[in-house]
């Protein structure tokens, strides 16, 4: 996939209150009604499209924003009994896993990661029969049933602590091999910890390079660096050399920037994250090779109102995740340990 570099952010990337709806007020109009009418509450993640990151009390349609873990915590929050998350299928099994008596659907059932299809769960199993004892953790980014055979989820914002916690030497980190190697830089600087890799990957976050780091480094002088964990390292050490910038979540990301004085970023995330930003932080610049999931992509305004109008109707198997009570039991017990560390 080749790389397209936006200099200055075009009217798509103005802050999402400012946008004016004149493209599809139809569609806005029919879900938003749709979601009254169908007792719903809809879930956009950073990585979705910016007309699916449009709050609905600023016009748009979704009722809350953020991350997988956050928005499925959200989900067990509200007393609507269904839930539409816009982003991939593992963030919408999370919430089902989370809340099992309410109804979750996604517009695209065929959303997937790169990421999570790299491992199942019998891998899991060969790993713990090849290393017995060790602890696994699982990033978030992974499949209801491959969960289910690990000790701890994690996301990327709590990931470190999570490691800190065991007092095992070595542990398992599943599945992104990128991700693995900037933990375990900090892990064993810290604790002295050994992590053993699954050699999983993001499609996405894969395709930031050494080569296309450094040349952004020689563009923009003065530019802070804002890099997700699933990087590869070798990127991450272009970037960050002799360069203020940071490592981590999204939500760090979405930190640094509001603590930071600089008002010019290169953003090393999904594309449409610098929607969000700039949706954030009007006044200031972000640099984003313009690299998209194409699996989030799968979700637009259409098949969000498709789904609405599924809900009550034969049709809704289409768009709805089931799991089966014994995944949803032992999956659970690795996410709500993990969530002793949010």
């Amino acid at each position: 996939m080749s790389l397209t570099y936006l200099i200055s952010l075009p009217s798509y990337y103005l802050p999402l209150k400012m946008l004016e709806l004149k493209e599809a007020p139809t569609l806005y109009q029919e879900i938003q009604h749709l979601k009254k009418e169908k007792n719903a509450v809809i879930l956009a993640h950073y990585y979705m499209p910016p007309e699916l990151q449009l709050i609905a009390d600023k016009g748009g349609v979704a009722d809350f924003i953020g991350d997988s873990l956050g928005l499925s915590v959200e989900a067990t929050k509200v007393k609507e009994q269904n839930i539409i998350f816009c982003g991939v299928r593992f963030m919408a099994e999370t919430a089902k896993i989370l809340s099992p008596e309410k109804n979750v659907f996604i517009p695209d059932n065929d959303a997937g990661c790169s990421l999570a299809s790299s491992i199942t769960a019998q891998d899991v199993k060969n790993l713990k029969q090849k290393y017995p004892g060790v602890p696994v953790i699982a990033y978030v980014n992974t499949y209801a049933t491959t969960k289910a055979e690990c000790d701890i989820c994690c996301t990327s914002r709590n990931a470190l602590n999570i490691a800190r916690s065991f007092d095992s030497d070595t542990l398992i980190f599943i599945p992104d091999v990128h991700m693995g190697r900037n933990l375990q830089k900090k892990i064993t600087a810290e604790t002295g910890k050994k992590l053993i890799l699954w050699n999983g990957v993001c499609e996405v976050h894969e395709q930031f390079s050494e080569m296309s780091m450094k040349a952004f480094k020689e563009i923009y002088p003065n530019a802070e660096f804002l890099l997700h964990w699933e990087v590869p390292q070798e990127a991450v050490s272009a970037s960050l050399d002799e360069r203020k910038g940071v490592l981590g979540s999204t939500n760090d990301i979405l930190k640094y920037v509001g603590e930071s004085k600089s008002k010019q970023f290169i953003l090393a995330s999904e594309c449409d994250l610098g929607a969000t930003l700039k949706g954030m932080y009007p006044n200031k610049e972000f640099i984003t090779p313009c690299i998209k999931c194409p699996q989030m992509k799968k979700i637009n305004l259409e098949n969000l109102l498709q789904t609405l109008e599924s809900i009550g109707t034969e049709k809704a198997s289409k768009y709805e995740i089931c799991l089966d009570a014994d995944t949803i039991r032992r999956a659970s017990v690795p996410i709500k340990r993990m969530l002793k560390f949010v």
